[in-house]
């Protein structure tokens, strides 16, 4: 069964920062496109970072320049640093691994509360 483990969620003030990690196994990691995605209350999920095996990143407008998503290989795991977080960005987030190759696969993690509040 694949598992995605994450963490790093939390409450933080405005302008604060914090970063979440998706750990996963190897023999995921290596043939996943790694994204994070965020869903809150009364809103579809949408997609936040994703990086790929060679590691492109593509960010969602409302993140650039405050989010970095970032993967490190020999850990299998990525993190997403956040950075200046706004009131808007509270959601719940979720890690996600979708195969380029080797079958199909599409799995998500447990998903980690984020909430930006003074």
């Amino acid at each position: 069964q694949v598992q995605l483990v994450e963490s790093g969620g939390g409450l933080v003030q405005p302008g604060g920062s914090l970063r979440l990690s998706c750990l996963a196994s190897e023999s995921v990691f290596s043939r996943s496109l790694m994204s994070y995605y965020r869903q809150s209350p009364g809103k579809q999920r949408e997609l936040v970072a994703r990086i790929t095996t060679s590691g492109a990143i593509d960010y969602a407008d409302a993140v650039k320049g405050r989010f970095t998503i970032s993967r490190d290989n020999a850990k299998s795991t990525i993190y997403l640093q956040m950075n200046n977080l706004k009131p808007e960005d509270t959601a719940v987030y979720y890690c996600n691994a979708f195969f380029t190759w080797g079958g199909p696969g599409d799995y998500w993690g447990q998903g980690t509360q984020v909430t930006v509040s003074s």
